[in-house]
């Protein structure tokens, strides 16, 4: 099955508090896509940390002004993923899709598999995942970024799998 990656930004790590998406990335072949969120009405209340607004850069004001419904970005979302199996580098990417398809009014669309489910399949050990992450590393890739880190695991896999992916380009990036 053809491999999608996926990561989000989000208001603040939930050790921090409720937390809500605020962008989106995928990252298939070098191509990436994100998307901003407007905060939906049922996360009124919920927290903003500034830790996490340093870290992607993204205040409450424009993503409250460039941000897209959590039902519109649900609806690309899902198509774009279509027929992928979907991976992330953390398992609260999960918690965050869960939550936007909350917002949308709808079941999450998908489970989002642990990038460490796909080493085990490739029996990739310390040093070959070591290789990678230099490998990833030296692509580039804006991170704390949605479509910059779904973009820096899409290489990291891509260099676990042998797979040689064209220079990265992103692509519709809404809301960027």
């Amino acid at each position: 099955m053809h491999i999608m990656t996926i990561d989000f930004e989000a208001s603040c790590l939930p050790r921090h508090g409720r937390s809500y998406p605020i962008e989106v990335g995928i990252a298939d072949g070098g191509m990436s896509r994100s998307w901003l969120i407007r905060p939906h009405d049922d996360w009124a209340g919920w927290d903003w940390t500034p830790e996490a607004e340093a870290l992607h850069g993204l205040s409450r004001e424009r993503i409250a002004q460039e941000g897209l419904p959590a039902s519109v970005v649900l609806a690309e979302l899902v198509a774009a993923a279509q027929g992928c199996r979907v991976l992330a580098d953390s398992l609260i990417d999960q918690y965050w899709l869960d939550t936007l398809a909350a917002a949308a009014g709808a079941p999450s669309p998908f489970a989002i598999q642990h990038v460490a489910t796909l080493f085990d399949e490739e029996r990739a050990d310390e040093a070959r995942v070591g290789a990678a992450v230099a490998f990833a590393d030296g692509q580039g890739a804006t991170r704390h970024r949605a479509a910059g880190d779904a973009l820096w695991l899409s290489a990291l896999i891509a260099h676990i799998r042998g797979v040689m992916l064209p220079a990265p380009q992103p692509i519709l990036l809404a809301a960027q």
